[in-house]
């Protein structure tokens, strides 16, 4: 008889009266035995310690191509369930170095030849209530990411150029320097939110328990990664406001050294299209004493910020009702003159390259004959005067239909409806835009035309960039004042198209990203559609935070690698990629669950 013991045949229709007449196996059978380690050879006495070991049944090899490199563990049948895709761990090998890796796979794999495809074997399995672990191998490959070594005092990493000695005890990295130091993760600068592997935050047995993911935030270890550019990306509802609040905060309690050696706060203008970032000057009332005593033992600034000042674009027809929030509120016009050094701001969409240098020409006609303060309603009066247009046409300057289209064009009711309200304008309001250590919201939901939104944005920005670059600017708060020049919605304004206000508007900004480390400018990006935004200006950028997007065009377009990328669409609320190849290694990470300013109703 055979140990595997004998069933009688079932019927085809499965009928209940089928009987089982499965014998019970020989009492030696090893099958049998309790699930533990008396009946093999463990020696040396002791308790075990780590997870497994080096395996060599498929070879053991590491090599500068990844897709060379053979590094697999045995993972001993108690420590399996608490193994995950992601963990982090650590071989140490014969001398004081150890390798710091992570799991990339997991199987389950034969430990004895048989057959575990048959019948007998399916019922048996269908009616045990456990699992017998020793009958399988449980193997984790292991992708090394980098050699920890001491020098001195300090635990330092270099690339993998050594490979473990077989059998090595695997361990989980629980210690917090280990884990940063082999992802290179920096012990200072902005905080970011928690170390994370699967959505679960990474847990050590130091107080706290987590680890903080910063991003380089001092000249002394690099340019810091602000003026290097900020890109958040999430889907409606991934959290990217929250995160991004809980970011810009960090910011608004940093300062920067200048050129002439003074160290300037930082000034935050952000752009709000759904009236959420005034909320910042207030304090969150669901900040529990607890959470707050631990951000603070972490150095994690919060609170609302005081010096917040919703700066509103007056626009006709449309009323700011103020958001909520406690936040000073200041109207602000944008003048027709600045239209004399931004021809493109009434450009449109529409006008060809030839129908531009003849906007251009007739506003610099324009401003030349009414002086710098010349308005909307004169120009529109000026283009209205048929002389001009017959002594253009006959001295062959502007032909009349190019006339015709560009006065057609410059004529929009959004034209008419932003420039010259009743409100002072925003240039002659620099200061109370710009404030070192302050953060300016500029509201746009309250407007309910998008030509005029675009509009104020791209004057407003266009505004502080140009002040930024230029060697002879004329606002000197904007050009000595670090700035973080936050856009929401992003993709609206800086996407690439074939129109000539929208190639001018993407030259600028790649060139104030280009510039941005010199002249302490950091572009700030949020979007739901990265795909979006214009290449050149998608490139300059350093640090990307991908929460949930479930879109694969915009996962693909984010340019993350793909271990994490097939990540995303999974993420839950706060839960982020963070590639910022300048300050450490891909991870993920969890942002605060609590924001550290007020957050919506």
């Amino acid at each position: 008889m055979s140990d595997l013991g004998d069933f009688t045949e079932f019927s085809t229709d499965g009928d209940a009266d089928a009987t089982d007449t499965e014998t019970d196996p020989e009492p030696d059978d090893p099958s049998t035995e309790a699930d533990d380690f008396e009946s093999y050879d463990v020696s040396p006495a002791g308790s075990d310690r780590g997870l497994g070991s080096v395996a060599v049944s498929q070879g053991l090899r590491v090599a500068e191509d990844g897709d060379e490199t053979t590094l697999r563990a045995f993972i001993t049948s108690d420590n399996r369930e608490s193994v995950r895709l992601g963990k982090y761990l650590l071989v140490p090998y014969p001398d004081e170095e150890t390798l710091f890796c992570r799991i990339t796979a997991l199987e389950y794999a034969q430990e004895f030849e048989a057959d575990d495809a048959t019948e007998i074997h399916a019922r048996r399995a269908m009616r045990r209530e456990d699992f017998t672990e020793r009958d399988y191998k449980f193997v984790a490959s292991l992708e090394p990411v980098a050699v920890l070594f001491s020098e001195g005092d300090d635990l330092q990493r270099r690339m993998t150029d050594r490979v473990p000695k077989p059998g090595a005890v695997v361990g989980e990295a629980t210690d917090a320097e280990e884990i940063k130091t082999g992802l290179a993760i920096p012990s200072n600068g902005i905080f970011l939110g928690h170390l994370s592997v699967g959505g679960e935050t990474v847990r050590t047995a130091a107080s706290p328990p987590t680890i903080d993911y910063r991003l380089k935030d001092d000249y002394a270890d690099g340019d810091p990664l602000v003026f290097r550019h900020t890109l958040v990306a999430g889907g409606t509802g991934s959290g990217k406001t929250h995160a991004s609040k809980n970011v810009l905060r960090q910011y608004l309690d940093s300062a920067y050294p200048m050129d002439d050696g003074r160290e300037v706060s930082t000034a935050v203008v952000q752009f709000d299209p759904q009236d959420e970032y005034a909320a910042m000057h207030d304090d969150n009332p669901d900040m529990t004493d607890g959470v707050a005593r631990r951000l603070d033992r972490e150095g994690v600034a919060r609170g609302g910020h005081e010096d917040t000042v919703a700066f509103v674009p007056e626009v006709d027809g449309s009323s700011y009702g103020g958001g909520g929030h406690r936040a000073e509120q200041v109207p602000f016009t944008v003048p027709f003159s600045m239209v004399r050094r931004r021809p493109w701001l009434v450009a449109g969409a529409r006008l060809n390259d030839n129908q531009y240098q003849a906007l251009d020409y007739l506003l610099g006609r324009f401003f030349d004959d009414y002086g710098a303060g010349g308005t909307y309603d004169e120009f529109t009066t000026y283009l209205d005067d048929p002389a001009l247009r017959e002594e253009l046409d006959e001295s062959g300057r502007v032909h009349e239909a190019t006339f015709d289209a560009v006065r057609r064009r410059a004529l929009g009711s959004a034209f008419r409806r932003v420039f010259d309200q009743d409100a002072r304008p925003v240039t002659e309001q620099v200061h109370e835009l710009v404030r070192p250590g302050g953060l300016t919201v500029v509201p746009t939901y309250h407007v309910n035309d998008s030509r005029a939104t675009e509009l104020v944005v791209l004057a407003v920005a266009s505004l502080l960039v140009d002040e930024k670059l230029s060697n002879d600017p004329a606002y000197d708060r904007i050009k000595e004042t670090p700035l973080i020049l936050g856009m929401d919605e992003a993709h609206n304004f800086l996407t690439d198209a074939e129109s000539v206000q929208a190639r001018k508007v993407i030259s600028k900004f790649t060139e104030a990203a280009k510039q941005g480390r010199k002249e302490r400018l950091g572009l700030f990006l949020i979007t739901q559609d990265p795909q979006d935004v214009a290449e050149s200006v998608f490139k300059q950028v350093n640090t990307k935070l991908v929460l949930n997007l479930g879109d694969e065009d915009a996962i693909s377009s984010v340019n993350i690698p793909p271990k994490l990328e097939d990540k995303v669409p999974y993420m839950s609320k706060g839960q982020m990629v963070v590639y910022s190849p300048d300050n450490s290694e891909p991870v993920e990470v969890t942002g605060l669950s609590t924001c550290v300013t007020r957050h919506g109703d």
